[in-house]
């Protein structure tokens, strides 16, 4: 089962700024991720969402039972601060 995937339009943003390079590899792991979400994404801790490790990328998304729902994207450092 393929869970449907929905980018945040400030996620969006994020991605629209990168490197082609960045978007082509944050954009192919988050369709791997689609096949098997709860392999991928890791709960953060206390929290309700999720975070899926792309390099020096973090992408935060809350998962239900049919869709990935990404609401940030952005490098490690930063991350944690906006969401």
């Amino acid at each position: 089962m393929s869970y449907e995937l929905i980018i945040d339009e400030e996620a969006i943003r994020f991605l629209e700024k990168q490197q082609e390079k960045i978007k082509k590899r944050i954009f192919l792991k988050l369709q791997e991720a689609k096949k098997n979400p709860h392999h991928f994404f890791e709960r953060l801790e206390g929290r309700t969402d999720y975070k899926l490790r792309i390099g020096n990328y973090r992408a935060i998304a809350d998962i239900t039972e049919e869709k990935i729902i990404i609401t940030y994207i952005d490098h490690r450092k930063n991350i944690y601060k906006k969401s």
